[in-house]
């Protein structure tokens, strides 16, 4: 296997060890450093020019991602990209760039920095803020990576009170992070919530609020289009046909306006006209 092949294959960084057991001599290392198609970051640890921040930090610090870090490469739900490196090491050494985690549970990613998924997912429940948290965990359990059990065993004791809290507002039924949001809006509001509720002659609807309500939530990618848009027209008139009221939202209103957005879920709930 040529350098650069075993560089990608392990993230675009990687110790220089891991490629010489991958077969890659040592003469095409130096080589490919003489030629810059290869950096040598310091001493045993080589790199890709475009290798990820993230995982040349965690390389160079013998770290391994984890949490909100560790999400993207596992194709994990954010509701928000990191702003630090969380890292989970042996090192007891502190920097303003990182958040440490420790310990691990489950086997480590087997190529890349990373330490194992469910890993990862306890170490968001006791780091981030619950609902950020629970965006993560519930597209891991929706996709059946693993199951709320397996979780909440490791979360035992006074101080993962929190993180069990956070927990409990995963169901695994969310068919995207913006219906987590506006489901935990909903519930923390004191309103009764089914989702992913079938309506006979409309089909699957995001939320039943109250019995009566139908709340549909639009992400970009599925609802620009002419005929998706002409689709929601439908769905949305069979709604009322059925007997039912029904609320559209986008997803600037539930991300960056969920006040408003609750405000009217409240004003048709109550039956007073929306000004």
């Amino acid at each position: 296997m040529d350098a650069i092949t075993a560089l990608r294959l392990a993230g675009s960084v990687s110790r220089t060890g891991r490629l010489v057991d991958r077969g890659v001599t040592s003469r095409e290392i130096s080589r490919q450093i003489r030629d810059g198609t290869i950096l040598r970051l310091r001493q045993g640890v080589l790199a890709l020019p475009d290798a990820p921040v993230d995982l040349v930090n965690a390389t160079l610090h013998s770290a391994r991602l984890t949490c909100a870090s560790a999400a993207r490469y596992y194709d994990l739900w954010l509701l928000h990209p990191p702003t630090t490196h969380h890292l989970c090491s042996h090192s007891r050494t502190q920097q303003l760039w990182t958040n440490h985690h420790r310990p691990l549970s489950v086997p480590v990613h087997r190529v890349l920095p990373l330490v194992g998924e469910v890993d990862a997912l306890i170490h968001a429940l006791q780091c981030l803020p619950a609902l950020e948290a629970a965006v993560m965990v519930e597209s891991a359990l929706r996709r059946g990576d693993t199951v709320r059990s397996f979780l909440l065993d490791r979360l035992q004791g006074n101080r993962n009170g929190p993180a069990r809290a956070a927990l409990d507002l995963v169901t695994g039924t969310a068919e995207s992070a913006l219906e987590v949001v506006a489901r935990v809006l909903f519930l923390r509001a004191g309103l009764q919530v089914e989702a992913q509720v079938q309506l006979h002659s409309v089909g699957r609807v995001d939320f039943l609020v109250e019995s009566f309500l139908v709340v549909e939530v639009d992400g970009d990618t599925y609802h620009s289009d002419r005929a998706s848009r002409r689709r929601d027209r439908r769905r949305d008139n069979m709604t009322v046909v059925g007997g039912y009221l029904v609320l559209r939202f986008g997803y600037e209103d539930i991300l960056f306006h969920p006040e408003a957005v609750l405000a009217q879920v409240l004003a048709v709930l109550s039956g007073r006209p929306l000004r």
